[in-house]
């Protein structure tokens, strides 16, 4: 996958979070943001790959955000590999 692509389908990502009420407010406090952090990270790649490895903490949040967007499950996986950082595997 393209960054570019990945990029847009973190983006995409980040509104949906934005709309979980009970999930947006664990992603904050995973990541120490608030809502001016987030608006400025929604177009730094760092920042995004962080929103997708939130995401993908969870099976069931990867299947929700897909099924909201339209994508399949193993594009959240790919677009994060495509950002900063992705190629890294952490075991912990």
């Amino acid at each position: 996958m393209r960054r570019e692509t990945a990029t847009g389908l973190a983006q995409e990502a980040l509104v949906w979070l934005s709309g979980q009420e009970e999930l947006m407010p664990v992603f904050l406090n995973a990541t120490g943001s608030n809502a001016e952090s987030v608006r400025a990270g929604a177009r730094d790649p760092e920042f995004l790959g962080s929103v997708l490895d939130f995401v993908m903490m969870d099976d069931a949040w990867v299947v929700a955000f897909c099924d909201a967007a339209g994508h399949p499950y193993a594009a959240v996986g790919a677009a994060r590999r495509a950002l900063p950082g992705g190629d890294e595997v952490h075991w912990t």
